[in-house]
């Protein structure tokens, strides 16, 4: 993981921030079973106690870290695609495709990404509050898109919760073996690997 230098001190009203920053970080580092409130605290250069105002552990520091990154995208995304509501289905998920696959390259959501994958079978509350915020609200706007492409005959006959389901494991597939490419070395660039993706995807819809 990239090195991150300490963060400056800062005012009180940006401590939550600050506290998220060395989340991100030690998270990263160590997972979320190996991270240690108290490394968090150093990291973030404030009192251990400072931590228990806002979060009262690290299970509430994760879903706070996943509202201010993937919930929040998820809210941008609904609110764009809403503006866009008379226009092609086509070019309305293509959209979503393209900043949805920005947005998994990121550092922070390759964090979040790990700590699912590997270690949120072991929290099963947590792994409901994502199941609930994340992925079934991310297929709920990807299957909105798709009914609408069906409606207007743009799309062939596909149940949308499917067709949902399979952008999804497409793309999160793709961002985790981009993220290691020193095991997938067949892999093209970003930008390659998110054409064929979408040549690929949107082809399977074409009446």
């Amino acid at each position: 993981m990239t090195s991150i230098e300490p963060p400056r001190r800062r005012a009180p009203e940006e401590r939550p921030t600050q506290i998220l920053d060395a989340a991100f970080y030690e998270f990263g580092e160590r997972g979320l079973a190996g991270a240690r409130l108290d490394d968090i605290a150093k990291r973030a250069q404030v009192a251990k106690g400072t931590i228990y105002l806002y979060f009262p552990n690290k299970e509430a520091l994760f879903r706070e870290m996943v509202h201010t990154t993937i919930v929040a995208a998820l809210a941008e995304a609904e609110a764009s695609q809403a503006e866009l509501l008379t226009g092609p289905a086509v070019l309305q998920l293509q959209r979503l495709g393209e900043g949805w696959w920005r947005f998994l390259r990121t550092e922070r959501v390759q964090v979040l990404q790990r700590l699912v994958s590997l270690e949120l079978g072991q929290f099963p509350d947590l792994m409901q509050f994502y199941a609930d915020e994340v992925i079934a609200r991310g297929r709920r706007l990807v299957s909105s898109i798709i009914a609408r492409g069906v409606e207007r005959g743009e799309f062939r006959a596909v149940d949308p919760q499917l067709a949902a389901r399979m952008f999804s494991s497409i793309w999160m597939s793709h961002s985790t073996w981009c993220a290691r490419r020193e095991f997938h070395k067949t892999l093209g660039s970003d930008e390659q690997v998110l054409d064929e993706m979408l040549d690929f995807y949107l082809y399977a819809l074409r009446p």
